[in-house]
């Protein structure tokens, strides 16, 4: 009889890349509706795996080092029969191979040099130009053909509970529509001014009237205030640190969601809602919002007239502050249509 495949898939971070997993995860649950389903991250991210209904177990890799014994014991005792590992470094490959799964597959990239090859049986590798010309989703979906697992979708979902949905919808306002704004950035380059955030919102309710509603983690209570301060209108905003599965129900809850290129931005499109995305000088294809309804308000390149030519490093997407040229008018046209297209 035909051993059940359990199956590990191994991403450690951050919170885009491991919402993005969606679409492989779908095509290995479509493939082997039997087969046990299980992910590797960093705890931190793991509660927004909870919502994705294709997993049966979620793995979070230890802290310390006192707790890696427990840690590989249990992996062990799991049983795989395959791992996934998306991010090959060192440390994932001493995991792929300490598990004992007969059936171990690298994913690997570009320039990236493939680390400790002798712990895998298999290894899918993609060109950089191909990797760069295309959604990270793609890259993560060539793991699939080592084990033969064929392509026939390329959804991502997340489903957050239907009881905090409709709390967030009762404190949003169910009866109408509403522009839900995450400022917030891992890259303090990449975050458009406060100022222009509180003219935007302005408008919207001036001029649109349609309710916008603040939030940010807890590293970005500072944004929302100053964006409330410089308002003249008032802002809802949602003053509790929200946990990943409430922050999905209230993306979930709201019409259309402007932020910026981040985390937050893919949880709101895994759920269904429509995002209005700023970007700076970053890839605009490799981590585009999945899905169709959604608008990517992306800077000339190259760089035309530079807003910090002091500041600014060419050719580093990670130092520019390309994300500064988007006017207030251009963002407000890009929201005014998205919340158009929503009932």
């Amino acid at each position: 009889m035909e051993t059940t495949p359990r199956i590990l898939v191994i991403r450690r971070r951050y919170l885009g890349d491991v919402v993005l997993l969606g679409s492989l995860l779908r095509n290995l649950r479509l493939h082997r509706p039997e087969a046990h389903l299980s992910a590797l991250v960093e705890p931190r991210w793991s509660p927004i795996l909870s919502l994705n209904p294709d997993l049966d177990q979620v793995i979070e890799l230890p802290k310390g080092l006192s707790a890696w014994p427990g840690f590989v014991r249990k992996v062990r005792s799991d049983g795989f029969t395959h791992i996934l590992d998306i991010d090959n470094t060192e440390k994932t490959a001493l995991v792929s191979r300490l598990s004992g799964a007969p059936v171990r597959v690298a994913l690997h990239h570009g320039h990236h040099s493939l680390k400790l090859r002798g712990l895998y049986t298999h290894v899918a590798y993609e060109p950089e130009a191909e990797h760069e010309a295309q959604p990270i989703s793609e890259y993560y979906l060539k793991a699939l053909g080592p084990i033969g697992v064929p392509v026939s979708t390329r959804e991502v979902r997340l489903v957050p509970r239907q009881e905090d949905v409709q709390e967030w919808r009762r404190f949003v306002g169910a009866q109408g529509r509403t522009l839900l704004v995450h400022p917030g950035s891992r890259s303090a380059w990449r975050i458009w001014p406060t100022d222009r955030f509180a003219a935007l919102c302005d408008r919207v309710q001036d001029l649109l009237g349609i309710q916008v509603v603040l939030v940010g983690g807890p590293s970005e209570s500072g944004l929302v205030a100053s964006i409330r301060s410089k308002a003249k209108t008032h802002l809802l905003a949602v003053d509790q640190t929200l946990s990943l599965p409430q922050f999905a129900a209230l993306a979930t809850a709201c019409s259309v969601m402007l932020c910026h290129d981040s985390g937050p931005m893919h949880v709101a499109a895994a759920v269904g809602t429509p995002v209005v995305a700023l970007y700076g000088s970053q890839n605009p294809v490799l981590f585009r919002p999945h899905g169709d309804g959604h608008a990517q308000l992306v800077p000339p390149s190259p760089c035309v007239a530079c807003v910090a030519p002091e500041k600014c490093i060419p050719g580093d997407s990670y130092h520019n502050f390309c994300v500064r040229m988007h006017s207030v008018d251009q963002v407000f046209a890009a929201v005014s249509s998205s919340l158009g297209r929503t009932h």
